[in-house]
């Protein structure tokens, strides 16, 4: 009588540890989770190259993401943050937008299968922002200029176009002044903390 207790009693803290293993897993893995998503919310991209040229130039009236197609140096070149959105623009060919003079400087450990730096680059949007976006280009002094260049959460290079008129002379020099007031605002405020 005195083993057939003891095997009993043994069977049931078994039962017991695995009872307590399954919730200490359970809290694991909840906890695991919210790491998990916390990071998602906190992701920010390292690379992300500015046309600042095109703020100043022109007045930006819609903005898009689009997808680019890019070789294998020349994502490594990118997302190594060797890369300029200087002088660059957008057009259409056969239905297709294609990004022209964009700079990504070649990749250090790349080998003959390096890739030209201003190579012309397709970039995917869907069919229906096409469609608008060549509508829109139609009428005179709109054009397409790219505004950012950034990777997303996926590892995917974006770069985010706007559809842009061009600035006159003086809206450029109004556009400056209200830059300085503001930054004279800046000043005098912090003067006062």
């Amino acid at each position: 009588m005195v083993i057939e207790g003891f095997f009993e009693d043994k069977r049931t803290r078994r039962q017991e540890d695995k009872k307590t293993r399954g919730q200490e897993d359970e809290a694991n893995v909840n906890t695991y989770k919210l790491k998990k998503m916390a990071k998602k919310q906190e992701y920010k991209s390292k690379v992300n190259i500015k046309n600042k040229r095109a703020e100043h130039e022109f007045i930006l009236v819609d903005t898009y993401t689009a997808g680019i197609v890019l070789t294998g140096t020349e994502i490594k070149s990118v997302r190594a943050g060797k890369a300029s959105l200087v002088d660059t623009y957008c057009y259409f060919v056969n239905g297709e937008l294609w990004v022209k003079n964009m700079y990504i400087a070649h990749y250090t450990h790349g080998s003959y299968n390096n890739h030209v730096e201003r190579r012309e680059r397709k970039l995917l949007l869907n069919k229906k922002e096409l469609r608008s976006l060549a509508q829109d280009i139609k009428s005179p002094g709109y054009t397409i200029v790219p505004i950012l260049l950034h990777i997303s959460e996926k590892g995917f290079a974006k770069v985010d176009i706007a559809l842009a008129k061009g600035k006159k002379e003086f809206d450029k020099r109004q556009t400056l002044k209200e830059k300085e007031d503001r930054r004279e605002m800046d000043r005098a405020y912090k003067a006062l903390l």
